[in-house]
């Protein structure tokens, strides 16, 4: 039986030394690069082939590679034939998600990304924080125990027994105290400058709304599901409207997968580096999962197809 695809795109934390090493050969990728490094100011293909990756993992490095990665490897499954019934990508992800959607173009997505990210650097040097993953807890659990708590608050829901915390600093640490109480196996601490996903940005989201508000947005040619309102949608305004609360709002990823089965999907493809939304939807009833960049586009499509 022919498997029902959705392509979902990862986002900050899949980065890796040499990721641009392994990228499908997509046409424009090297103009793309060279638009990143004059626009960002950066020597991004340096960061990529020799790290370090303290220096990869910093929000202005990271978000314009990944992004560009993303896309390659999307554009390189929807190439080998592969007919989706929906997009969604985690946080940045996204992006890549929108302009294979066609709602800008991914020159303009470029752009976008990479004032995103130097306004969200910005904000993390202002309002340093803090996050932490939380395993062993389902987010209802987590809202409720964190709830009441000055400075934190969920970031990602990601998936059955794994959540992410974010805000000040304090603010974590009490959390992560009240979330152990309730029974956390683990609270790993996350190597970012700031409060991703929460109020902490709430400077670099009305800075990048005003962005947003000028910026051409089509209608998408494919269902996009988002993380701030994880229902699927093709209308510009309602997409630049879920986009512009996106940098404060959590990542709804459990109810993103589930949306995707509601429309029809039953398998992911990653494109992106790494696998760790394959990882997350091992833990989703019901979803079959493979990685475009670990398993090759040729073998993962025709593994789902």
């Amino acid at each position: 039986m022919t498997a029902s695809i959705a392509i979902v795109f990862p986002g900050q934390g899949s980065q890796r030394v040499g990721m641009l090493d392994a990228l499908p050969p997509v046409e424009g990728l090297s103009r793309l690069l060279d638009a990143a490094e004059a626009l960002s100011d950066l020597e991004l293909r340096a960061f990529s082939t020799f790290g370090p990756e303290e220096e990869l993992a910093q929000t202005r490095v990271a978000q314009p590679l990944l992004y560009l990665a993303d896309w390659a490897w999307g554009a390189a499954v929807l190439e080998a034939g592969v007919a989706p019934v929906a997009l969604a990508g985690h946080s940045l992800g996204e992006y890549a998600a929108l302009a294979l959607a066609g709602v800008f173009s991914v020159e303009a997505g470029l752009e976008l990304v990479i004032t995103r990210s130097q306004m969200m650097a910005q904000a993390a040097l202002e309002t340093p924080g803090a996050m932490a993953a939380v395993i062993g807890l389902d987010g209802p659990v987590v809202a409720d125990s964190v709830a009441g708590i000055d400075g934190v608050w969920v970031a990602n829901d990601n998936c059955p027994g794994q959540v992410v915390i974010s805000g000040t600093q304090d603010g974590v640490a009490a959390g992560s105290e009240a979330l152990s109480a309730a029974g956390a196996r683990r609270i790993v601490p996350l190597a970012v400058s700031g409060g991703f996903h929460s109020p902490l940005m709430a400077p670099a989201a009305e800075a990048f709304a005003e962005v947003l508000a000028a910026a051409e947005f089509e209608d998408a040619r494919l269902p996009v599901v988002q993380n701030a309102e994880p229902a699927p949608a093709t209308d510009a305004q309602v997409i630049r409207e879920r986009l512009t609360r996106q940098i404060v709002s959590p990542v709804r990823w459990t109810e993103t997968m589930g949306a995707l089965a509601a429309v029809g999907a039953d398998t992911l493809v990653e494109a992106g580096p790494g696998e760790v939304l394959t990882g997350l939807a091992k833990r989703y009833e019901g979803l079959a999962a493979v990685s475009a960049s670990a398993a090759g586009v040729e073998a993962a499509t025709g593994r789902v197809g």
